[in-house]
């Protein structure tokens, strides 16, 4: 039989997946000789064979539970159920990955009116004994019994009432013994049986209740938004008591070896004297700041900071520790990795290279390439006042403030004034993206994290909250959301990092973006293979990006450059036009914006390159919807009302994401290929005749067959030749695909014959692959998730399984075919720590990404050489 029950003194640190993070740091600890109360822990296996055994513990294991317990009771001196010498001990959750508060512990197991009394004449403090009796009846009631919480917390407020009391601390022994009886009261009516007074029976209920405990909707979310899979199950810690409530020369703390805020190299932490643990953490009491130890127990304080020292330097990074003082005695009763904030991470991970304690590449694989979005937004202040009127996703980090506006139109007018503007929308179409650039956040009432909105709001370094509960009226310029109504010009802030929406214009603190970051990144370039490069569609995104060490542009997206007010009214003059001539003359007319653009582009990137996809939505999507618009357009361009509702009707398709658009578009009006060719290798020319070192890479989206890459590519050639010949100068250029249908993943090595690059574009990829749509998948994705029938969205981090499938054959094809081929991604997988993994496992040339997550790719890409590493050793 495999061993399910270990004693502190027998496992050590390196047992994590089996004794989780919490009982595999106690065991470490006890080999060390530090302070820590004995015990001994159920492995998470255990867990694990619990929950799919309808909640029965396996064969053999509560034997193995009992033969533990009496051995606490040997080396303790201590005894359930002995008036005289009680053991009482804590039953506490330790999962593999550190999920603090997540699941549940009870404390003080093992009270009854008979150990209670000799808890009472043992130490002298019969206030003691019973506010022990009582926490104990209150946590096991909640916890494991189910009763609700409040129950308990409105009997204590009554008793307290009725004395004239304030603070629990006050209340006498006597009156804590009237309030466990009113527990127990409460307990048996709500429970429909007694509270069980047998140790043994308590500790039974107890183990269950933390088992049980990794099931619940708390634990499960944290797992979710954290990435921690399902099912590894948490360990359960039984601990013998100590007690920091024992009067004046007793308390309790938490305390980090450095400040988790900022990272520095301090002492860090909070206590309480005549306190327990749940004091410190639930805040019912004001902690003191752990240098008043000092002067308060100078020897404690002095062996206290010994200890986090030691600690430190054996686990070799910042540890979160738990301590008890009884009686003037310490014990450590908890060590772990400390949770950090971002900031902290990347300072800590510097000082500790500097300080000899680790490697670089341990230094990078310590911090959460995620995580450091964080540094590259303006983030709202600790010291901020907060008022959640509504929640959302999380879609775009930072924070922003500004006034409420229901329209992109009214806020290019309000940005005009020098407003600073929320665009607030049900959700965003790429007609909106003018309003977008203007406004300081985007709020959406539907969409999730890869919504247009969300991927518009991430390129352009915008805060963004997605699919909140609100109600949004556009026709009435104002938004409810629960008791709060928000009209146009209100002021609100957006939390991109939580996705949360608040009241007022809130706190924010700058963007750090140097020194120990710097220096992080630069570790990352040293070991990377993959290169970073950026989804840029103007020259701010493209020098902000290169800024961010983005090392060309993997995505210029052509038809983002057609919605400014001028140019969108001379594409919507060539989508209207009848006739190729009237077309060519609209297309000439939008030549010199084009140019004009890429030069720029090429400019910001002088010496790097640059993919340039060419028109990929259908037409539809640059004409507008609304019957006073069309008036308006159809006086504009000489039509007749009716004409311009029967050509937007003709161009109306029931799947637009299927329908009439990439390189189909193209086939069927040629001359946008040609203008767009001419744009790019004129911009190219005229750029290298001042100077600039160009490298363009001209793409063709949505092959599905070589024949269309073919008959493409023949125009684009040919005009691209022409443009040549006319300014005698040479350019050199590529021409490749976007690699975003099934089919085309298929029959890869016909389209490498043609293609001198791949991009995937893994967001339609994932769409055909899966039938998806992108948009409305927050419907019932959700609800997957909940069943286990998918485990994370699949638009945020590449599905291996499938779309993985997909690319890793396309991959191996293409290359078979053409060993030298580049391949890079430009979805939004191409920002994924995950996805970026399985990008350089795949062999990948580069990835590419949003601006702001170009940092964050830098991180990823090395993280992924040194797991690779580790692998092969």
């Amino acid at each position: 039989m495999k061993k399910m029950v270990y004693d502190f003194s027998e496992g050590n640190a390196s047992q994590k997946s089996l004794l989780g993070g919490k009982g595999a740091n106690l065991a470490e600890m006890t080999r060390l000789g530090f302070p820590v109360p004995s015990g001994f822990t159920i492995t998470t296996e255990v867990c694990v064979d619990f929950l799919e055994n309808e909640n029965e513990f396996p064969k053999g294991m509560w034997e193995e539970v009992i033969k533990k317990v009496r051995l606490l009771e040997k080396t303790t001196g201590k005894k359930f159920s002995d008036p005289k010498n009680p053991l009482l001990v804590s039953v506490r959750s330790g999962a593999v990955f550190s999920m603090p508060g997540m699941m549940d512990t009870v404390l003080n197991l093992g009270l009854n009116f008979e150990t209670v009394e000799g808890i009472a004449k043992k130490t002298g403090n019969p206030r003691f004994a019973w506010d022990s009796f009582r926490r104990f009846v209150h946590m096991y009631g909640d916890v494991v019994l189910g009763v609700e919480h409040e129950l308990f917390e409105e009997e204590i407020t009554k008793i307290k009432e009725k004395k004239g009391k304030k603070l629990d601390t006050e209340l006498t022994a006597d009156e804590w013994k009237s309030i466990v009886r009113a527990f127990l009261e409460i307990i048996e009516k709500k429970h429909g049986k007694p509270f069980p007074m047998d140790p043994i029976e308590q500790l039974k209920g107890a183990v269950k209740a933390v088992f049980s405990s990794w099931g619940n909707a708390r634990a499960i979310k944290y797992r979710e938004i954290h990435g921690i899979p399902h099912d590894l199950g948490t360990a359960v810690n039984i601990q013998a008591m100590v007690f920091g409530n024992l009067g004046e020369t007793s308390g309790t703390g938490v305390a980090f070896t450095r400040d988790p805020g900022t990272g520095e190299k301090k002492f860090f932490g909070e206590y309480l004297m005549n306190a327990q643990g749940e004091d410190v953490v639930a805040g019912i009491r004001t902690p003191h700041d752990i240098e008043e130890l000092k002067k308060a127990m100078p020897k404690i304080y002095k062996e206290l900071y010994g200890l986090q020292e030691k600690l430190e330097k054996h686990f070799r990074d910042m540890q979160d520790l738990e301590f008890t003082i009884e009686e003037e005695k310490l014990f450590l009763l908890q060590t772990r990795n400390g949770k950090r904030t971002a900031k902290s991470a990347v300072r800590i991970a510097v000082d500790m290279v500097k300080e000899n304690l680790i490697t670089k590449e341990e230094a990078l694989m310590r911090i959460d390439p995620k995580s450091i979005d964080q540094l590259l937004h303006p983030q709202i202040s600790p010291k901020a006042d907060r008022i959640v009127i509504a929640k959302g996703l999380p879609a775009s980090p930072g924070a922003a403030s500004g006034k409420v506006v229901f329209s992109a139109d009214d806020a290019e007018i309000w940005a005009n004034r020098g407003e600073a503007v929320i665009l607030v929308r049900q959700e965003t179409s790429p007609e909106d993206v003018h309003g977008m650039h203007v406004s300081k956040g985007i709020l959406t009432q539907t969409g999730g994290m890869t919504s247009h909105a969300a991927v518009v709001a991430r390129g352009m370094g915008k805060c963004c909250v997605s699919g909140a509960n609100i109600s949004v009226n556009t026709k009435a310029k104002k938004f409810t959301a629960g008791k709060y109504i928000v009209s146009e010009g209100d002021i609100i802030t957006l939390d991109g990092n939580l996705g949360h929406v608040l009241f007022g214009n809130v706190e924010k603190i700058p963007a750090e973006i140097h020194g120990d970051f710097e220096i992080i990144l630069s570790w990352a370039d040293e070991v990377r293979k993959l290169k970073i490069r950026t989804n840029a569609d103007t020259p701010l995104d493209a020098r902000r990006a290169r800024e961010f060490g983005a090392e060309g542009i993997g995505l210029c997206r052509t038809e983002h450059m057609f919605f400014d007010v001028d140019r969108i009214e001379k594409m919507r003059q060539m989508i209207l036009s009848e006739t190729k001539e009237e077309r060519e003359k609209a297309l000439q007319d939008l030549l010199p914006h084009q140019r004009s653009d890429f030069e720029e582009i090429f400019k910001a990137m002088d010496g790097l390159p640059v993919t340039i996809r060419f028109i990929d939505p259908p037409l539809h999507e640059f004409l507008p919807q609304k019957k006073s618009d069309l008036e308006s357009l159809a006086k504009k361009f000489g039509k007749t009302l009716e004409e311009i509702q029967n050509r937007v009707e003709s161009l109306h398709e029931v799947n637009p994401m299927l329908g009439h658009r990439g390189c189909r578009l193209m086939i069927t009006y040629p001359e946008i290929i040609e203008m767009q060719t001419r744009a790019v290798i004129e911009a190219a020319i005229n750029m290298k005749k001042k100077g600039v070192t160009v490298y363009p890479e001209l793409m063709i989206p949505l092959v599905g067959d070589e024949k269309e890459l073919i008959f493409l590519k023949k125009i684009l050639l040919f005009e691209a030749e022409q443009v040549i010949a006319e300014e005698g100068v040479k350019i050199d250029f590529s021409v490749g695909t976007m690699m975003e249908t099934p089919r085309a993943c298929l029959i890869s090595e016909e389209i490498a014959k043609e293609a001198e690059f791949y991009s995937y574009g893994t967001n339609d990829l994932t769409q055909m692959t899966f039938g998806f749509s992108r948009d409305d998948v927050g419907k019932f994705l959700p609800h997957y998730k909940e069943l286990g029938l998918i485990e994370k969205d699949p638009f945020a981090s590449i599905d291996e399984k499938g779309v993985g499938k997909l690319v890793r054959e396309s991959v191996a094809t293409a290359r078979k075919h053409k060993p030298k081929l580049k391949i890079g991604v430009c979805g939004e997988h191409g920002g994924d720590p995950a996805s970026i993994d399985f990008f350089h496992r795949m062999g990948f040339n580069y990835v590419s990404c949003s601006p702001f997550r170009v940092p964050v790719a830098r991180l990823a890409a090395a993280q992924a050489v040194i797991r690779e590493r580790k692998l092969k050793k």
